[in-house]
C-alpha cells in the first residue's frame, strides 16, 4: 500500500488516459496520489481532478521554469487557492540553474514567497532544486531562522552534503525512479542514509520512468518499482518501506489525514 507523493496527472501522456492510469496504479496497490501544479493556469484543472477522484490530492504553486511568467503574482493568489480542502501542499517551487529558463533573482524571490505561504498556511512546500544546492540550502536556512515551515525536496538528485543539510533543517526527502538508474550510484548510497521517518517515494510521472520501464511514459503505478528498489537498497522489506512512507506522507501532509 503505497502513495505516489508527486505526479502530474494533467500532463500530456497521462491526461488523455487518466482513468486508465489511475486504474493501473490502484491495481498495483497505490492508495493515494498528490497531483502537482507548476503554473497558475493549471491550478483549476489539478484541483478538479482531485474533486473527481477521491484518492487524489492537489498542490498549487509555480515551478522555477515558470518564474518569469509569474513575477508579478502576489502571495494572495496562493493563499486563496490553498484554502481549498483538497489542496494539501504548496509547490512545486524552488530553483533550477540547470536550464535557467527564468531569471535567477526572480526564481529566488518566488521561492521565498512560496516559503512564506507554507509558513502561513502550515502546508508543506514541495521543493524543486537542480544545480542550485548552495542557494537552495542558504535560502532554506535563512527562512527557517525566521520561522519554521514544513517542506520536502522532491525527486532528490543533489549531493549527499546537500541532503544532510536539509535533513538537519527538518525537511523530508522524496526519491523518484532515478534511483534505479545504473549511473545513480551516489543517490543509491545516500538513499540508505535517509531516516525512515523522513523518506517519501514518487514517480514525477509522466517523467523519469524507473527500471524496468525506461523509455516508457512514467505512470504512478511505477512507484511500486521504485519502492521495491529502495527497500532492497536499505535492507528492508517493501512492506515496511510502504508502511513508513505512507505514514510519513500522512504526517507531513496534514490535510490529507483529515
Amino acid at each position: 500500500m503505497l502513495i505516489d507523493s508527486h505526479c502530474h496527472l494533467n500532463y500530456p501522456g497521462l491526461a488523455e488516459r487518466q482513468g486508465e492510469v489511475l486504474g493501473n496504479a490502484r491495481a498495483a496497490g497505490i492508495t493515494a496520489f498528490l497531483n502537482i501544479s507548476t503554473r497558475q493556469s493549471e491550478w483549476a484543472e489539478v484541483i478538479a481532478t482531485a474533486e473527481r477522484e477521491t484518492d487524489v490530492f492537489a498542490s498549487v504553486g509555480i515551478h522555477p521554469h515558470e518564474a518569469d511568467a509569474h513575477a508579478e503574482m502576489g502571495k494572495g493568489a496562493l493563499l486563496e487557492a490553498a484554502q481549498h480542502p483538497l489542496v494539501i501542499a504548496i509547490g512545486e517551487s524552488g530553483l533550477d540553474y540547470y536550464y535557467d529558463k527564468s531569471d535567477r533573482s526572480v526564481q529566488q524571490a518566488l521561492f521565498r514567497m512560496h516559503i512564506a505561504v507554507a509558513r502561513e498556511t502550515g502546508l508543506p512546500l514541495i521543493i524543486h532544486t537542480r544545480d542550485a544546492d548552495d542557494d537552495t540550502a542558504e535560502i532554506l536556512a535563512d527562512e527557517m531562522a525566521k520561522g519554521a515551515f514544513p517542506a520536502l525536496i522532491h525527486c532528490f538528485t543533489a549531493s549527499p552534503e546537500f541532503g544532510r543539510r536539509v535533513l538537519e533543517l527538518g525537511l523530508t526527502i522524496s526519491i523518484s525512479g532515478i534511483v534505479t538508474f545504473k549511473n545513480a550510484r551516489q543517490l543509491q548510497e545516500f538513499a540508505k542514509e535517509i531516516p525512515a521517518d523522513r523518506l517519501l517515494v514518487e514517480t514525477d510521472s509522466p517523467f523519469l520512468a524507473p527500471v524496468p520501464h525506461r523509455g516508457k511514459t512514467c505512470e504512478p503505478a511505477f512507484v511500486a518499482d521504485t519502492a521495491r528498489f529502495v527497500a532492497e537498497l536499505r535492507g528492508e522489506s517493501v512492506e515496511a518501506l510502504a508502511a513508513a512512507t505512507t505514514a510519513n506522507f500522512r504526517r507531513l501532509f496534514i490535510k490529507a489525514a483529515l
